[in-house]
């Protein structure tokens, strides 16, 4: 895992993509650990490269790594890094495999999953700290071009990028193509943190793809997946369903992918219904396919339709010219949809739905 790591950072330069990229391809290692991973060092060097950060004033050994490691996993093992190891980590890991890099690593990005599992005064602390931080680094580009307004649908938003043209999955004898839009990332390595406006336009343009594929779609129940997707089910499901039953689809990560939750919610319904299925982001993990076999499960003669508001791209060019040169898109293929929708394309690492809806 450290030598991929160490080659995913030198395909993609960075060490928080590479973190990235780390976790989506496998989800049971802790964010704490895939940083690690993608700077390429094992245990014994992280911690001499802590030491070495801190101007050899510590001792640190790859046991209290483990250990820290060990906690992030959430098994009730190992202990947690204090405030201001998490923040020595950081310069630590963004040194990079090479050791002479200057990458800003994201303290609450770094312990992504274990935060709320944090002593509170420390999750107050880090907090703040990264509020202040990000204040200046604002500050500090003040000076600095940022990218121009694009118009989407008479709205402007600094936002949202290029439109374009998308040929697609669909129904027999239906509309392919579809216009999205790209949300380009002006901080590379960091999830960008969606507005409400930006949201809202994902929605109204999926709304709208749905309008004009070509058939009325009578669906029985619309699903949502996690919060993020429940949201835009519930709008869907009331401007282009004639308000259809609200399934709900919860996902908790376990070591070898997800599961479903027992929250999840499968209305009652007709056989054979038409479902439709909502989610916020597809990147490489086959989570809605999984999703789509526990549909049909439940419901053996569905017609299912998918849409999702954010598709990464393989490349850095977010106006891709093909389906297929999406990340999830042999994902989606072997999902077996009737058709699908897609509002935007982003980059790695991805986008965060307003209030950090989950």
């Amino acid at each position: 895992m450290t030598a991929a790591g160490k080659k995913l950072w030198t395909e993609l330069g960075s060490v928080t993509r590479a973190a990235t990229e780390l976790l989506a391809r496998y989800p049971d290692v802790p964010s704490l650990q895939a940083y690690r991973y993608a700077a390429g060092l094992s245990q014994d060097l992280a911690a001499e490269r802590y030491n070495e950060v801190t101007g050899h004033q510590t001792s640190l050994g790859g046991t209290s790594i483990n250990a820290w490691e060990t906690w992030a996993r959430g098994r009730g093992q190992g202990s947690p890094p204090s405030l201001s190891s998490v923040l020595i980590l950081c310069a630590a890991y963004g040194r990079g495999p090479l050791g002479v890099a200057e990458e800003y690593v994201s303290p609450t990005e770094l312990i992504a999953e274990a935060y709320e599992r944090l002593p509170i005064e420390d999750q107050l602390s880090l907090k703040q700290f990264t509020a202040n931080n990000e204040t200046r680094r604002k500050q500090s580009h003040t000076t600095s071009p940022t990218p121009e307004s694009a118009p989407v649908s008479g709205v402007m938003t600094s936002q949202v990028g290029g439109e374009f043209t998308l040929s697609v999955p669909t129904v027999e004898h239906g509309n392919s193509d579809l216009l999205l839009y790209s949300l380009p990332n002006p901080r590379p390595g960091q999830l960008l943190d969606l507005t409400w406006e930006t949201f809202g336009i994902g929605v109204e343009r999926l709304s709208r793809q749905i309008k004009n594929v070509g058939k009325r779609l009578d669906v029985d129940v619309c699903f949502g997946v996690n919060e993020a997707g429940l949201v835009i089910a519930t709008f869907l499901a009331s401007s282009r369903f004639s308000r259809c039953k609200i399934g709900y689809l919860r996902c908790n990560k376990i070591r070898d992918g997800i599961d479903l939750d027992d929250g999840s919610h499968f209305p009652e319904t007709k056989d054979a219904p038409t479902v439709f299925i909502c989610d916020f982001e597809v990147k490489h993990a086959d989570v809605v396919g999984y999703l789509t076999r526990r549909v049909r499960e439940r419901y053996p003669k569905a017609e299912i339709y998918f849409a999702v508001f954010g598709a990464m791209t393989k490349g850095r060019d977010l106006e891709v010219g093909s389906f297929d040169e999406l990340t999830g898109a042999k994902i989606m293929r072997a999902a077996d949809f009737d058709a699908i929708f897609i509002a935007a394309t982003m980059s790695p690492p991805g986008i965060e739905p307003p209030l950090e809806l989950r």
